[in-house]
């Protein structure tokens, strides 16, 4: 039984698109009609991914699962799996839970390789904008080794952690850059339509104006007339400069730029090496040989110097020397991770090191940023203070100089 793609009328004339399951187009096509809809087009799931088993990557370009929906699928996987389930019921029954058309489609999609014969990994590879090749090397050890549904148990773990996190982070960033950008707002309106009219009172008078306010009358009509071409070339400078560091030597510069910036460094750091450590631990805890799992690890981190050294480490461990000292020798890492790696290296629970290592750099990272947060909200309303009550002062000086002369 294959898995097919369709779009179909309703009675009211409204488009309708889905996946079901048959071992013919023909029989979908009939069983829409007993639906009461009107067919369109039916195609195979498989024969838009794949033409041969050695491109399975021509036709999975288009479709993505979300970090949030894959911790829900990973979890409910793991689940139907432990209940005793097979792997193919198991995809059946995500399918039906499924509500995402682009989700039913992929899963529809690996259960039709799947059937076919192909392991659950080789069907995962086929959609790697979906399943990061932590994913795919976990179920290929978890398939050897016989332990499937627990590797899953793992992988659940380890994306709803992954997704818990990147949601704190990025709540706690949300409103400074709303204060941000409404402070730019503020600014700029003052700037740009109250300051022209209230000053225009004052040269009418003829008056000498104080130096902050004519400072402030030139800021205003530079805004004013040359605002939109500012802005413009903010847009396109910005532009430019995210075209040149997707280029790997002025990546390469940036990203060794953030590792010795003071208040940078720590928050670069951090992340990129929690990031790595839970990704080993998962995939040393399912089994996966140590250099495979150094290779995928590298390839989630972020920052291209941190990369490099760890896949620098990797081939050194590859030449026999230990993790620990590996990861040691390239000093960009944190002493708390070679040393919980050596802890797990003498122990043999060289897993459940890295996950406490993880775990601990997470919080870490997370305590510096609500502090950074607590410490940015004064800091904000100090520096808009002081820009509106310079504003203000720029405005009260002539009145206070006209005061005088009347007198």
């Amino acid at each position: 039984m294959g898995a097919f793609e369709y779009q179909a009328l309703d009675s009211r004339g409204k488009t309708k698109k889905g996946v079901a399951s048959a071992d013919t187009a023909r029989q979908v096509r009939q069983q829409l009609r007993d639906d009461g809809l009107t067919p369109l087009s039916v195609v195979g799931v498989k024969d838009q991914q794949t033409t041969s088993t050695s491109t399975p990557k021509q036709g999975s370009r288009r479709r993505k699962i979300s970090s949030t929906e894959l911790a829900v699928i990973t979890r409910q996987f793991a689940t139907l799996l432990g209940s005793g389930l097979t792997v193919e019921e198991s995809l059946e029954g995500l399918i039906q839970q499924s509500e995402g058309h682009q989700t039913k489609s992929t899963l529809s999609g690996i259960r039709s390789m799947v059937m076919e014969g192909r392991s659950m990994a080789e069907a995962l590879r086929a959609y790697p904008r979906s399943f990061p090749e932590i994913y795919t090397a976990s179920v290929a050890a978890g398939e050897e080794t016989g332990r499937l549904a627990e590797v899953l148990d793992h992988l659940a773990e380890f994306t709803e952690t992954r997704q818990a996190v990147r949601e704190r982070i990025g709540g706690a960033l949300i409103y400074p850059i709303f204060l941000i950008v409404v402070a730019l707002l503020i600014v700029a309106g003052l700037v740009t339509y109250v300051v022209p009219k209230v000053v225009k009172v004052f040269e009418d008078t003829g008056q000498e104006l104080p130096v902050l306010t004519r400072i402030l009358i030139a800021i205003s009509e530079f805004v004013q007339q040359y605002g939109l071409w500012m802005g413009g070339i903010i847009v396109v400078g910005i532009i430019a400069l995210t075209i040149i560091f997707r280029q790997p030597i002025p990546r390469y510069f940036l990203h060794r730029m953030f590792l010795i910036t003071p208040g940078i460094r720590r928050l670069s750091r951090g992340i990129n090496t929690a990031r790595m450590a839970r990704t080993l631990a998962i995939m040393v805890g399912s089994g996966v040989p140590l250099l495979s799992a150094l290779k995928a690890s590298s390839e989630v981190v972020v920052n291209r110097v941190l990369r490099k050294s760890l896949q620098t480490a990797a081939v050194e461990v590859g030449e026999g020397v230990s993790l620990n000292r590996a990861i040691a020798r390239s000093k960009q890492f944190p002493p708390l991770l070679t040393q919980m790696i050596a802890s797990g290296e003498r122990s043999g629970k060289l897993d459940k090191m890295l996950e406490k290592s993880a775990t601990a750099l997470e919080r870490e990272l997370e305590s510096r940023i609500n502090i950074a947060v607590r410490l940015f909200e004064p800091i904000m309303i100090l520096l808009m203070g002081g820009i509106v009550f310079t504003i203000v002062l720029a405005i009260l000086l002539p009145i206070f100089d006209l005061n005088q002369l009347i007198r």
